[in-house]
């Protein structure tokens, strides 16, 4: 049993189980108030599950891509409440879900993954279709491309079908989580990806103050 957490787009939160699926999920599309509510998510997900943290086999945390702000709280809470409860962390690509709930719910072939990185920019990740065990299969990104790039005829994935993913469901992660363990795909690294630098940057040096 897994307690899945993504907030690379939106806030998703969720407890699986690889023969009971999806056990409880909560997510909103709300993309400022990451903070304020992901406590409130793994608190009413695990009550509805009826399981507490030492229940738990592991915490899937989503690594996006997403803005820094947003994702960054769901991996440092994933994180802390891994360690917290003594539990494994298991990294995976925040797309792969969007991809692996596309193709689980009855989609097929080719597909392009898209959400939004503010900015007037969009995170983008290819796929080619399933593998034998179910699971998408990542043929390039996550990538970092302006809005006309993606319908440019030079783009080279411009004729897949585009999914537009506004969350990304943290039911799809932790069931992601648990089949690809069963197969015996690896987790991704266990780094965020930004794909560009945070908004916010240190200053390179102390200011004059002026008398």
């Amino acid at each position: 049993m897994l307690l899945a957490i993504d907030t690379s787009a939106g806030t998703s939160v969720a407890v699986v189980d690889r023969d009971r699926g999806v056990i409880a999920e909560r997510s909103t599309a709300d993309t400022m108030r990451h903070a304020e509510i992901i406590g409130d998510g793994i608190r009413e997900a695990l009550d509805e599950a009826g399981v507490t943290p030492r229940d738990l086999s592991g915490v899937v945390a989503g690594m996006g891509p997403g803005p820094f702000t947003g994702l960054r709280v769901g991996i440092a809470a994933a994180r802390v409440f891994a360690l917290g409860c003594g539990k494994p962390l298991l990294p995976l690509v925040s797309h792969d879900a969007v991809a692996f709930g596309h193709y689980r719910s009855g989609g097929a072939g080719e597909l392009l993954v898209v959400t939004d990185a503010r900015r007037r920019e969009l995170f983008w990740s290819a796929y080619s279709g399933c593998d034998p065990a179910g699971l998408p299969v990542r043929i390039d990104g996550p990538g970092l491309a302006k809005p006309a790039a993606l319908d440019d005829a030079a783009f080279p994935h411009v004729a897949r079908k585009r999914l537009d993913a506004h969350t990304v469901s943290a039911g799809d992660l932790g069931m992601l989580a648990e089949l690809g363990h069963l197969a015996g795909r690896p987790f991704a690294a266990n780094e965020p990806l930004y794909l560009r630098s945070p908004d916010v940057t240190v200053s390179a040096g102390p200011k004059r103050v002026g008398q």
